[in-house]
């Protein structure tokens, strides 16, 4: 992988990766862009305890723009994007209109491929094990920054998930705080790991599981299936084998197989509904643990925490979605209308032949 960074014409940072090393990057932004001005703030409610981000400079975002406009893919000579290249293989850039910014943390879009037409699920698999080399290099660079102590790497894919750029790429988040799932998880760990005497959670959790019947594939170095309390109608886990507290601590086996399980992954959450149903909306998301202090966690590492990946959508069957109503908006439980263990038998159906 060879790394390039430059700077956009407003200021941000933008980075190139790239899959040859003799690859020369010298294109300029050349858009007349004033350096971005941005009003986020973070505020606490202190009856949950949680943090919300407060961003009005977002409600001027780019929406929907028709695929000759878009952002996301390489400049042209009549067309000027966010990217100057020609063409990327992968890049990551800090987004125009961030949710989080300056003492606030920081907001980056990766852009996956410059194919606009693209997913996820169309890379090969040494183009998927780029973009994870991306998301590697960014959670090491932002978990420096001092604001920063959370990074959430995630893809929100689909018009129904709320995605205004149909080019394919993710985001990361790096937040000030943690962030109150992950919060939820610290204090699950720390609770059994004094009621029991010390057994890890997450290795619990992921023993069970590999003896159920929602397993879903299972490689040498990664494991996927759907939970026993699954929340979304199709929802899979995805785990390394070795307990990692980020994707750092991957080691180079599982970094060399997590390309092939993801794409399989991706490309059976496409077929579940069926022949000539329109690509899946989903979010992926990864879950790391926090970089900074966990005093609040009682008896709780950082290495007790275990990386892995939230794969869902939010359609339970073909034209039908799963809204969040009064029962999940409202309280956060959760009515799932699909159970795990058909969801799982759908998810191993779909296998590619």
């Amino acid at each position: 992988m060879k790394k390039t960074s430059t700077r956009l014409a407003d200021g941000r940072e933008l980075i190139y990766y790239d899959l040859r090393d003799d690859v020369v990057r010298a294109a300029v932004d050349r858009r007349p862009l004033e350096r971005t001005v941005t009003t986020s703030e973070v505020r606490h409610d202190v009856l949950l305890g949680d943090a919300v981000a407060v961003a009005s400079h977002r409600q001027g975002r780019t929406f929907h723009p028709p695929a000759d406009e878009c952002p996301l893919c390489p400049s042209g000579a009549e067309r000027l994007s966010e990217i100057p290249d020609s063409t990327y293989d992968v890049v990551v850039f800090e987004n125009r209109f961030p949710s989080l910014a300056g003492d606030s943390g920081r907001c980056e879009v990766v852009c996956f491929t410059s194919d606009h037409t693209a997913s996820f699920a169309d890379l090969s698999e040494e183009q998927a094990g780029l973009v994870l080399d991306a998301w590697t290099d960014r959670t090491s660079e932002l978990s420096h920054l001092p604001s920063v102590e959370q990074v959430f790497c995630f893809e929100n894919r689909g018009a129904e998930i709320g995605v205004t750029l149909q080019h394919p790429h993710g985001q990361i988040y790096a937040y000030p705080f943690t962030a109150p799932r992950t919060a939820l998880m610290l204090r699950q760990l720390a609770a059994h790991k004094a009621a029991t005497g010390g057994e890890n959670l997450f290795d619990a959790v992921l023993e069970r599981e590999l003896a159920a019947e929602r397993v879903i594939l299972e490689g040498e170095h990664w494991a996927a299936f759907v939970p026993y309390a699954a929340r979304w109608p199709y929802e899979v886990h995805l785990y390394p084998k070795r307990r990692v507290p980020d994707l750092l601590g991957l080691d180079g086996q599982a970094r060399t197989e997590f390309p092939k399980v993801y794409l399989e992954l991706l490309r059976r959450f496409d077929r579940i509904f069926g022949e000539g149903e329109p690509p899946t909306p989903y979010i992926a998301a990864w879950h790391q643990a926090p970089f900074g202090a966990l005093e609040e966690f009682d008896g709780v590492h950082r290495d007790d925490f275990a990386l892995h990946m939230e794969l869902f959508t939010i359609r339970r069957t073909s034209g039908k979605l799963k809204y969040l109503a009064g029962s999940e908006s409202g309280v956060s439980v959760f009515i799932n209308d699909v159970p795990p263990e058909r969801a799982a038998q759908r998810l191993r159906e779909a296998a590619s032949s």
